[in-house]
């Protein structure tokens, strides 16, 4: 008999139901739904083979929260069975989009997007609208852009003159001679079809070219144009062929706009996927005859910890149904499971490879500039998306809210000092930071210098109950991670907090008792905030170390006078601010100073190196 692992779950639901149900489910493709105990759908999911997708749900632990809490809800479910794993796919996205499951991903609505129609009646018109309405009409796209439909529909007005006018031109009204031609006919925007005086054969030709055009395609109406323009030439009309070139100068350059990949890539489209913690977001290009002639990336927010694969295959299905995309085969990045019907390529080389790749860039563009949005309108969004990033990179048990990081500095030896720099939630803490002056190390010992910091900044946290980070961050490779690991032992925080090292040469990463490094990608925003604390903590440290030289240096010269004391020398760095100032100062400065029997043996002393 088949037994649920989540014990818990059997609190909620009729163990003997729900174990009926999953034994009985058939080892075909099909699409399941999940329902709670008020018959709310939950959840829709497609499988190649129902039985083992479903038990799946129940005969592990899950480490992702939101499936967990999912698991515990569901008391019953449907399943329905189809032929083939493309079948699953289109019923899935379609169930997921009627009803709208709390635990689906969900694709934008596309109602606000323009099309352009070109209209089911006699002498169709062509215009911009935003509804799509079901009566055998014909409508391209959505476009992503306004300013692109329109421009398009400017194209299609300057080379073809269509009607705009909204009369029922039947033959019967035509010939009853029910409307007159109006300004559009005499500024020659028109041909006059409303009085008979345009063929419904030559107007529907217009409207073949304009579907092509529309589509990408301008080839056919290029050489029409030509055609036309030889035929005015040959019988000496030059006004009239002057005409047709400039239409075919207009044609050519908007479709030099288009961006060329391959004169030999026709009929094409292209998909491309990245993703972080909650979304993910997916790229599409349509490819006709060698150009790009529609783009769009569209943002999915994450349910259920969801792959980039899964995700690709749904956005996929949505897109080319919202696109009206009928191409018989995709360029992808990895493979994708759309059934037999459609032909999946994963380009290796060439230009079907960095087409891949340059859809992959405008979905990696249109992520940084959501994420430059989120953080203008939603910075707390942003800084939970950067801080599950972090988690999930640098493989914690919690997110790094609270970051520490330790740096030291001497030259030679002399004047040792440390840094501690402090981030909360991604961002500089300032009035955090702490300098050290290294009491117990002599000469230029790195590792005992960082066992000594490290060991003293959390005595004190410990000692006065401050809340301790979730993450340090040691400037060093493994030595400097070592010492800093005794410090831990000693305190009996080892475990506690989680500890890392970052080398420079490389950037690499290293773990306690992980010989192998962790390398992040040199883009990642993990690592720039590693760095970035990384530097901070070596800019604070230089910063304090110059000051200490620089004191140090003070002292030292003036101290060389015989009979100038600290005191005295305190008084004249105060009046003067410099070292250099009181070796310039006059004598009379001096005495207003300090009197005149200590001035004097100032001025003594510096008279030789004046």
């Amino acid at each position: 008999m088949f037994f649920l692992s989540n014990n818990y779950y059997l609190r909620f639901v009729s163990k003997t139901n729900l174990e009926i149900q999953l034994r009985t489910l058939p080892n075909s493709p099909g699409v399941y739904q999940f329902f709670d105990k008020d018959s709310k759908i939950l959840y829709v999911g497609k499988a190649k083979n129902l039985l083992k997708r479903v038990r799946s749900y129940f005969n592990k632990n899950h480490d992702y929260g939101k499936t967990r809490v999912l698991v515990k809800k569901i008391v019953s479910i449907k399943h329905i069975v189809v032929e083939t794993e493309t079948d699953a796919l289109l019923l899935e996205n379609n169930l997921i989009k009627k009803y709208q499951p709390r635990y689906n991903i969900l694709m934008k609505d596309d109602k606000s997007y323009p099309f352009i129609c070109i209209k089911k009646e006699d002498f169709s018109r062509v215009f911009l609208t935003r509804r799509v309405i079901k009566d055998g009409s014909e409508y391209f796209g959505p476009y992503t852009s306004v300013r692109t439909a329109r421009a398009i529909l400017s194209l299609i007005k300057e080379l073809y003159p269509l009607r705009t006018c909204v009369y029922k031109l039947s033959p019967e009204n035509i010939q009853n001679k029910k409307y007159k031609v109006c300004l559009e006919y005499h500024i020659k925007n028109c041909h006059g079809a409303c009085e008979g005086l345009q063929k419904l054969d030559a107007y529907n030709d217009d409207i073949k070219a304009i579907r092509n055009i529309i589509k990408g395609s301008f080839n056919a109406a290029l050489q029409k144009f030509k055609g036309l323009m030889f035929d005015f030439s040959s019988k000496m009309e030059f006004e009239e062929a002057q005409k047709i070139k400039e239409k075919i100068d207009l044609l050519s350059n908007y479709q030099a706009k288009s961006t060329i990949v391959n004169p030999n890539i026709t009929n094409v489209d292209v998909f491309s996927i990245i993703s972080d913690e909650s979304f993910a977001y997916v790229n599409f290009f349509k490819i006709v005859n060698g150009n790009i002639i529609q783009s769009h990336t569209t943002e999915i927010k994450k349910k259920l910890d969801e792959t980039d694969k899964q995700l690709l295959e749904l956005a996929i299905v949505e897109i080319r149904q919202r696109f009206s995309s009928i191409t018989k085969e995709i360029y992808v990045p990895f493979l994708v499971d759309l059934g037999k019907n459609l032909k999946v390529t994963i380009p290796k080389v060439g230009d079907k490879k960095r087409i891949v790749e340059l859809s992959l860039r405008n979905a990696k563009y249109f992520r940084q500039e959501q994420f430059k949005q989120i953080k203008i309108i939603d910075p707390d969004r942003h800084t939970n998306r950067i801080m599950a990033q972090m988690k999930t990179d640098l493989r914690l048990h919690e997110e790094p809210r609270h970051i520490e990081c330790f740096d030291n500095s001497n030259i030679q030896g002399t004047n040792p000092v440390a840094a501690c720099v402090v981030f909360k939630n991604g961002k500089p803490s300032k009035k955090d930071y702490r300098n050290f002056n290294i009491k117990t190390v002599n000469g230029p010992d790195d590792f005992a210098s960082m066992e000594e910091v490290v060991y003293r900044r959390y005595k004190r946290l410990v000692d006065e109950a401050q809340s301790l980070p979730q993450l340090i961050v040691i400037d060093g490779g493994k030595g400097q991670l070592s010492s800093a690991l005794k410090s831990l032992d000693i305190l009996g925080l080892r475990g506690k907090i989680a500890i890392i090292g970052i080398a420079k040469r490389l950037e690499e990463l290293f773990y306690p008792d992980d010989p192998i490094p962790l390398y992040l990608d040199k883009k990642s925003e993990t690592l720039k905030i590693i760095q970035q604390l990384r530097n901070e903590a070596h800019r604070f440290g230089i910063a304090h170390h110059r000051n200490k030289r620089s004191k140090g240096a003070i002292s030292s010269e003036l101290s060389q006078i015989e009979g100038i004391g600290e005191k005295t020398i305190l008084a004249l760095l105060k009046h003067f601010k410099s070292t250099k100032r009181v070796r310039n100062s006059k004598l009379e400065d001096l005495i207003d100073v300090i009197g005149k029997d200590k001035a004097t043996k100032i001025s003594n002393f510096y008279t030789p190196k004046k």
